[in-house]
């Protein structure tokens, strides 16, 4: 019997690789407790007026959402200070960025730019759709070329896609960098769209500073994503949005699934936009525990890349095990962090900002690692 034929683009395909579970690395190694420092997560958790609204919802959930997500929408208008009818939300950002690319490239015919590396849904959600993927390499110290990222652009590119701060490095490129950016981009291709990720901004020191939105400054070719992942610590419920263009807001409305945000999803968002107190405390363990991991990473001798995400990247020392036989010595130890092979960083590591337990017991699993130089790990 012979197989249904896939298309060329998805056999060709590589998936995107999450980070490692808490559950399969305590059934790997038989751990009663893992830290799991791989994922950019929240380190306090779940906001406590978001873990009570689901639990006071809980009922309701035999019944479908209101469609449009509307009184979302408004609070993240509000936030925000745009339009509400210019916020989409999405099941995570990623649905957001998946519709955009579905709604403005045409498979076969346009094209969307973004860096290499980078996060890897852009390329792969444009594979899928059939697009044209080019690619412009960071600079070596992974900061960006937007000169070189413009000379990939032309009468047919539909997207080019910016993360601010980057993943997997941090790097947060000058808020008048990215302007001009929008800038010259309308200049030569009036009919792109210009999509800042802006997933973790709000981490850095002086997020006016570091983000357009934040600042008010939103030129008129330009999406921006956000997401509950992060600061709201949501994100095994899925919640993302964008504040888009006028017109392309409603033409993603269009096209996205109806109900994606599920009822449980939008109350606890709606929740946590309100735990101020939860948000700040979010932002003053990030902040801290940065400096700390960074300042304990540098002194045991690793390369630190500066960040100002609530992750670092970081190479280990010469002649220290290498950075998968770290990983891998990390993970018995019952410590997940994130290795960049996928990102075709191989000799690179990723660390999420952990609450200060977590922080302390991966410095610690580090200076022992490190200084069995010359083992195998």
């Amino acid at each position: 019997m012979s197989e249904i034929s896939v298309r060329q683009e998805i056999m060709a395909l590589k998936a995107y690789v999450p980070g490692l579970s808490i559950a399969e690395i305590q059934d790997k190694y038989n751990l009663p407790q893992v830290i799991k420092m791989a994922s950019n997560e929240n380190p306090l958790g779940m906001p406590p007026l978001a873990r009570e609204a689901v639990e006071r919802h809980a009922s309701g959930a035999f019944r479908y959402p209101q469609g449009g997500n509307p009184r979302l929408a408004k609070a993240l208008g509000q936030r925000h200070g745009v339009d509400e009818h210019r916020v989409v939300v999405g099941n995570g950002s990623d649905e957001i960025i998946d519709l955009l690319i579905r709604i403005l490239a045409i498979p076969g015919a346009h094209n969307i730019v973004c860096f290499n590396p980078c996060f890897s849904i852009y390329p792969i959600q444009g594979r899928i759709c059939g697009v044209e993927i080019r690619r412009q390499p960071l600079e070596e110290d992974f900061s960006f070329n937007f000169a070189a990222l413009l000379e990939l652009v032309d009468a047919n590119t539909r997207i080019v896609f910016v993360t601010t701060p980057d993943n997997p490095s941090g790097f947060c490129p000058p808020r008048a960098a990215v302007e001009a950016l929008a800038r010259d981009l309308a200049q030569k291709a009036p009919d792109c769209l210009l999509v800042v990720d802006e997933a973790y901004v709000d981490f850095a020191e002086d997020e006016k500073a570091a983000s357009l939105l934040a600042s008010g400054i939103m030129p008129h070719n330009t999406a921006f994503m956000r997401t509950f992942s992060k600061s709201f610590g949501l994100a095994g419920m899925r919640v993302g949005y964008g504040i888009l263009p006028d017109h392309l807001a409603d033409f993603v409305w269009r096209a996205r699934l109806p109900f994606s945000v599920n009822i449980l999803a939008e109350e606890a968002a709606l929740a946590a936009l309100a735990d101020d107190t939860f948000y700040n405390a979010t932002q003053d363990a990030v902040r801290t525990g940065r400096k700390k991991l960074f300042t304990g990473l540098t002194a045991l001798g690793c390369k630190v890349w500066p960040s100002e995400a609530n992750f670092l990247m970081f190479g280990m020392p010469e002649g220290a095990p290498t950075a998968a036989e770290c990983f891998e010595t990390l993970l018995a130890r019952g410590i997940i962090i994130r290795p960049l092979k996928s990102y075709s960083l191989p000799d690179l590591l990723r660390v999420s900002i952990g609450n200060q337990q977590e922080n302390l017991a991966f410095l610690s699993a580090m200076a022992d690692i490190i200084a069995r130089k010359g083992e195998k790990a």
